[in-house]
């Protein structure tokens, strides 16, 4: 499953990303959207969970929760 997660500071990065979703399941991949231009974070990812029910459990889990100061909102993808 893949899930969006927004509102990401701008600091935060793929493994950090990473460590905070593989806490809820196996992760295949995380790939934080970056500027073209500049290089730095966009302020959103994406983070794919090959099970679904580990996917549904980090979403629910992880929704609206503060990280870095920031409180992410996490969403399948589209």
């Amino acid at each position: 499953m893949k899930l969006l997660v927004r509102n990401l500071s701008r600091s935060t990065t793929e493994q950090e990303l990473r460590i905070l979703f593989s806490a809820h399941g196996a992760v295949t991949e995380c790939s934080l959207v970056l500027d073209q231009v500049t290089a730095k974070s966009k302020g959103f990812a994406f983070v794919i969970m090959p099970n679904e029910a580990e996917a549904k459990v980090a979403l629910s889990n992880l929704h609206e929760t503060r990280v870095a100061k920031n409180k992410i909102r996490v969403k399948m993808a589209q």
